[in-house]
């Protein structure tokens, strides 16, 4: 992967465009908002540039060990270069995810009547002070690549009455306005609770939802309470919702609540002291404590179980995304993998696992030839992966295990997740809170902001 260096030197700017550049220093992946090209000292060579009209849209280039894919979102064009193992199509959904985090700060409709007013406008000066966001986004990609592999959100292992204890008290515990309560910890899903008028019939997808988690782990909402506009680009890109944040007894536990109505602050603190008050009967902030420092990670996503809780010698890692949740349930979209340890300790290798995963991905789900399952030894251990009507599993083994151990391994991992899925998923339908009637203001507030009008 390569390292962006300070001497790098800009192509010519194509005139009548405009360009936004952001850059992550001397991070080993760089994303930037641009609309012209850079070079690098190892590749030299000019590229001819083509300005895109209709019809004609270049999608990616490819140079020596260099990929350069694009992505035209708007005014927006979204340019990823990069030297990794990653397919366009990876790419592309990596720059799917920061363009989602720019309209989850200023909605898709601002950033058209911005670029319509004025075309060379510097787009940083909306974004500055979200510099950060951008980069724990980008970083968790690099850390934890299940979530955007995979599209699916990772649930906090709970036994399954403690996290419906934990719903039902997220549903009792409403005001007017309020449209949807999520509760987390160390950036895992515990459970939530949704306003049936607003979203029974908007399912929160996964991608929104990782944004929400994303944006609450800011060192800003690490203590207190907090109060701010934020979009769900999948629910509505072109309407805010009112967050309130709040870390629940100095713990790591954070209680999101989205309404509707940007005078409901007090309504919604009101239902965090019911919150707090509601855990500390149930005996769940411990637990969800426990839950968060079980991994000395330096991850802000850190799984709370072992792998050798599968009790299936040889398995070194794996990621699993059930794909039998009914869909009456209208569930999000979930996954589970282990903690990473041994032999994936260090960055480096948890890097290169990551690398793995991302081959195997872009291998099962070839548009060309995709595969249902791909077993395939490495230089430094043995990977499975392998996707059915069920499921979708990819697994790391020691390079020991041969190829009828891998499937007794396999096996036995499959009926272990059988047996704990309860505890790893939310396996039952969403429950549905049923707020005070709202204030006329409120509604009339909603309606302005288009939360309405989701589908």
């Amino acid at each position: 992967m390569c390292r962006w260096r300070p001497e790098e030197t800009r192509l010519p700017q194509p005139p009548g465009t405009q360009r936004t550049w952001r850059t992550r220093g001397s991070s080993v992946r760089r994303l930037e908002t641009v609309e012209g090209f850079r070079r690098t000292p190892q590749s030299p060579k000019t590229v001819a540039w083509r300005k895109e009209s209709a019809g004609d849209t270049i999608r990616a280039i490819y140079a020596e060990d260099h990929k350069l894919v694009f992505l035209q979102q708007g005014p927006l064009l979204l340019v990823a270069v990069s030297r990794t193992p990653q397919s366009a199509a990876q790419l592309r959904e990596e720059l799917l995810a920061v363009h989602a985090q720019i309209v989850s700060t200023l909605t898709r409709a601002s950033v058209a009547r911005i670029f319509a007013r004025k075309q060379n406008y510097d787009l940083r000066r909306l974004l500055a002070g979200s510099e950060r966001t951008l980069d724990r986004l980008l970083d968790s990609v690099e850390r934890d690549p299940g979530a955007l592999l995979l599209g699916a959100v990772r649930c906090v292992p709970l036994t399954r009455p403690l996290r419906e204890a934990l719903g039902t008290l997220l549903r009792r515990c409403t005001a007017p306005g309020l449209a949807l309560s999520v509760l987390a910890v160390g950036g895992q899903l515990v459970t939530a609770a949704q306003e049936r008028n607003v979203l029974a019939e908007c399912r929160l997808d996964p991608a929104d939802l990782q944004l929400l988690l994303n944006w609450v782990s800011a060192p800003a909402f690490a203590a207190g309470e907090a109060w701010a506009p934020v979009c769900l680009p999948r629910f509505n890109p072109d309407g805010f919702f009112y967050a309130y944040v709040a870390r629940l007894d100095a713990m790591p536990v954070c209680l999101l609540l989205l309404a509707t109505d940007p005078e409901a602050f007090h309504d919604m603190a009101t239902c965090r002291r019911l919150v707090e008050d509601g855990m500390h009967t149930l005996g769940a902030m411990r637990t969800l404590g426990e839950a968060a420092s079980f991994s000395n990670a330096p991850s802000a996503t850190a799984p709370s179980y072992s792998v050798q809780a599968v009790g299936a010698p040889g398995l070194w890692h794996f990621l699993y995304k059930p794909l039998d949740i009914p869909d009456h349930h209208r569930q999000l979209p979930q996954f589970t993998s282990p903690e990473l340890e041994a032999p994936y300790s260090r960055e480096e290798e948890r890097q290169r696992l990551s690398d793995l995963y991302h081959r195997l991905h872009a291998r099962l789900h070839s548009t060309s030839r995709p595969l249902r399952l791909i077993y395939h030894v490495a230089e430094k251990e043995t990977l499975l992966a392998w996707v059915t009507s069920k499921f979708e599993l990819y697994t790391c083994l020691s390079p020991l295990v041969t190829k009828a151990g891998a499937i007794l391994v396999v096996t036995k991992l499959l009926r272990w997740v059988k047996k704990e899925e309860d505890r790893l998923f939310i396996r039952y339908p969403p429950k549905y809170s049923s707020p005070p009637a709202a204030s006329s203001a409120s509604t009339d507030q909603a309606s302005h902001n288009g939360l309405f009008t989701g589908s």
